[in-house]
């Protein structure tokens, strides 16, 4: 299964050409996508447009290469979210760490948060539960469970909260993705690998399905 993960990204890459700028309607209600670890806005281009495609007014979130948490991550994340909402809570998309920081991002700050849809995001159980952890202590220079932020990650955000996760997943346990009860609202099953949450065009319209769901019944 990780093999196809790696596979599955490199027959995509072409997805990640074209301008990174705020797409879809001017009046679309505003989603931000946060890549995952060692990703950029690039690589969730392809997603971004279908979900602009889809009627929402979308942006990455501009911050480069994810190399993992850092002090001044979720602040950095806050700053995005006032310049592109505009006194408009934004819908927070996250895929795999992405995720994790877009759960994070909306307990600092719920005010500037709609809801939080996670994508493969391994936010439950055992930091190790996956097969990135050691790559990530290497490159982001500290233990997966010590970040340099406090935080609980099962800790559920006061925002709605969307689980995406699939059994595919060739990186993130399944169960860490889908979380248990009390620690996300919803929870949804789709049938990609990890990568394809971000690069597979078969797998943009559940998730997008999947969202707007969510929005509807999440709402008052």
């Amino acid at each position: 299964m990780l093999i196809r993960e790696g596979i599955a990204l490199l027959s995509r890459f072409h997805r990640s050409f074209g301008r990174l700028e705020a797409r879809g309607p001017a009046d679309g209600e505003p989603l931000m996508v946060i890549p995952g670890f060692l990703a950029t806005d690039r690589t969730t281009l392809g997603l971004q447009r279908a979900l602009a495609a889809a009627g929402y007014r979308v942006a990455g979130w501009g911050l480069g290469l994810n190399r993992g948490v850092r002090e001044d991550t979720l602040d950095r994340i806050a700053e995005r979210l006032e310049r592109f909402g505009r006194g408009r809570p934004v819908i927070l998309v996250g895929w795999s760490l992405g995720g994790v920081y877009a759960r994070e991002a909306a307990k600092r700050r719920p005010d500037l948060v709609a809801g939080v849809v996670t994508l493969g995001s391994p936010f439950s159980g055992d930091r190790r539960r996956n097969n990135a952890w050691r790559l990530y202590e290497l490159v982001a220079g500290h233990p997966v469970d010590a970040p340099p932020v406090e935080t609980v990650l099962e800790e559920k955000p006061p925002v709605p909260t969307l689980a995406l996760w699939s059994r595919r997943d060739g990186v993130v346990c399944a169960a860490s993705a889908r979380g248990a009860p009390g620690e996300r609202d919803h929870a949804v099953e789709l049938s990609c690998t990890h990568m394809g949450f971000a690069v597979s065009r078969s797998a943009y319209p559940p998730i997008v399905e999947a969202i707007r769901a969510f929005k509807v019944t999440s709402r008052p």
